[in-house]
């Protein structure tokens, strides 16, 4: 289904976020299907085909695309280790270049990732993802604060539970009022660190999209090793792609 007519200005404004990226002439890479636990039990790896991305053949031969059975999918270097979770809440994907053990992914005391990790996550605004999703409206997406109000007036969480704005060493990018890119900066707290990412010596990249009427989060954090940065903006143009083509097809 195409955008509905009061999205046309959000969906041209999230096509115009990637329309030169867009240039770049279809290329494969391999699928890499992940495992994932959650709610109902563990989930074996989908098994797919190869990947038809938009992104330059260097970059290619050196990423994969990476999807779990539920949520999305993302590109990552090849040869990486990955795990995905999910609940009624939503789902995440975590694609490392250390082994994961799923064990601490549901641990209390495990204190997250210190190394290079992509993760993407996807929050449902329409369960108990709309508390994540309020979360980072507060953070980053002030003209969508009437669903921020919405939750706080259900009364389970106070208006003190939530940001009163973006972290303050955060750069962020707004490619349009439901994206916008951000990078947090070595050793300190932001974005990229409520992905499990713990602040190392490297930034964290990333973006932020709203999606859809409820809205719900795609929500993209990247840190890559010293080789590898230039891959950064070609991982989290094809999440932007990605999410245009849900958006409309939504």
């Amino acid at each position: 289904m195409s955008c509905l007519v009061r999205n046309v200005m959000r969906c041209t404004l999230l096509s115009g976020a990637i329309a030169a990226a867009g240039q770049t002439a279809p290329v494969r890479v391999p699928f890499v299907g992940c495992r994932s636990d959650g709610q109902v039990g563990s989930l074996k790896a989908p098994v797919g085909k190869s990947r038809l991305v938009r992104i330059s053949s260097e970059a290619a031969e050196r990423l994969a695309y990476y999807k779990a059975e539920d949520g999305s999918g993302v590109l990552a270097p090849q040869g990486w280790y990955c795990f995905g979770t999910y609940g009624s809440g939503g789902s995440t994907l975590y694609v490392s270049s250390q082994p994961i053990h799923p064990e601490d992914l549901f641990s209390t005391t495990w204190s997250g990732f210190w190394g290079p990790v992509v993760a993407i996550s996807d929050e449902d605004g329409g369960t108990s993802g709309r508390y994540v999703v309020a979360d980072m409206i507060a953070r980053v997406f002030p003209t969508h604060r009437a669903f921020l109000r919405k939750v706080i007036d259900e009364g389970i969480e106070p208006a003190s539970s939530f940001p009163p704005g973006p972290y303050p060493k955060d750069k962020l990018t707004y490619k349009s009022k439901e994206v916008v890119e951000y990078e947090t900066p070595a050793w300190t707290k932001g974005l990229g660190t409520q992905s499990r990412l713990l602040a190392n010596g490297d930034p964290i990249r990333g973006v932020a999209m709203l999606i859809g009427e409820t809205p719900d989060l795609v929500y993209l954090a990247v840190r890559l090793p010293a080789g590898m940065v230039n891959l950064a903006p070609v991982i989290i143009q094809q999440v932007e792609r990605d999410a245009v083509k849900s958006d409309r097809e939504n």
